[in-house]
């Protein structure tokens, strides 16, 4: 069964609005909602980033039943996974047990601050290997004392820890890093449609849920909804291998300067449509991902959240139940 989530975009909204948001999103109807974890947002026209972990405080106090995750955060550079060991443990009781910690390899563009550089992408593999080690290991209560190439963890313990361990998602752009998640996660997240990498995860004994998200913009208007995702979210469209080794808001600014409104419109479903919507969403569920996190571009958040309850829902709920 596909349970459907919302994107906490934090890039996009303040932390007041994304607690707004939150709760919105319960009352909607959605099982889950994933927030972003940034210190710096894609593009200027963005305007927010603040501190995810204190806004995931706030939602888990404001709502009752949505399930709540981090899609994703970094541990390998301006974290260190023993303090995201401790956030994802205080988040699992805040919630009872409602939080899913998903990690990935992160972007130049956050990590860069902290003054360590940027590594390249095999020691950014290794690094998140060891995190997973470490991140696991003390949630599960098993490890204490860690020496690894980049990590060291000297007799720590969580002294407030749920009874069940939250759940650790691995986000992948390639094979490798589905293999990683398939060895040492719970879980997995792709950030591309692409089969081979849920492949790469149930090759290598991966056996939890799938996660994917869809950017669309929903609006009454479908012009309108074109520009408001060429403004807000034409960064994403250079690809994985680019987005992760920009260093600011400004390199980004210069890297999606070419890409017009039509091509925004061809690559995002924008416009009041529900089906070109759904379209979307069964490219990634129709690969086998069972958890499709719905992220709405620009500040109009009312129109989807009107969108989802009238149509969106009720027709991917159908399908779930056929």
């Amino acid at each position: 069964m596909v349970k459907l989530g919302y994107k906490l975009m934090s890039e996009q909204h303040g932390p007041a609005d994304l607690v707004r948001n939150a709760r919105r999103a319960e009352q909607a109807g959605f099982d889950f909602a994933a927030i972003s974890d940034h210190y710096f947002p894609w593009l200027e026209e963005q305007g927010h980033s603040p501190f995810a972990w204190s806004v995931l405080g706030a939602v888990a106090e404001a709502t009752e039943h949505l399930g709540l995750m981090t899609a994703v955060t970094c541990p390998i550079m301006r974290y260190h996974p023993a303090i995201i060991a401790q956030a994802t443990a205080t988040m699992g009781l805040l919630t009872d047990g409602r939080f899913t910690l998903g990690l990935g390899a992160g972007e130049r563009l956050n990590e860069h601050v902290v003054g360590a550089g940027w590594p390249g992408v095999v020691e950014r593999h290794e690094r998140l290997s060891e995190a997973l080690d470490i991140i696991q290991g003390l949630l599960s209560g098993k490890l204490t004392t860690y020496r690894g190439h980049y990590f060291k963890l000297d007799h720590a313990r969580l002294f407030d820890r749920p009874r069940r361990k939250p759940p650790v998602v691995v986000a992948a752009g390639g094979p490798e890093a589905g293999r990683l998640a398939g060895e040492k996660a719970d879980g997995l997240m792709v950030t591309e449609p692409e089969k081979e990498l849920i492949k790469a995860f149930t090759g290598a004994g991966g056996k939890g849920p799938r996660y994917a998200e869809v950017a669309m913009c929903c609006a009454a208007d479908e012009e309108q909804a074109r520009k408001t995702a060429h403004r807000y979210h034409r960064w994403s469209l250079a690809g994985w291998s680019v987005l992760a080794e920009l260093p600011h808001d400004e390199a980004f600014a210069a890297a999606s300067e070419h890409i017009s409104v039509e091509t925004i419109g061809k690559e995002i479903s924008c416009g009041p449509s529900a089906d070109r919507h759904l379209e979307a969403i069964h490219e990634l569920t129709a690969i086998g991902c069972d958890h499709i996190i719905l992220t709405q571009i620009g500040p109009d958040q009312d129109f989807f959240f009107e969108l989802f309850e009238r149509k969106l829902a009720p027709a991917l709920r159908a399908k779930k139940a056929a």
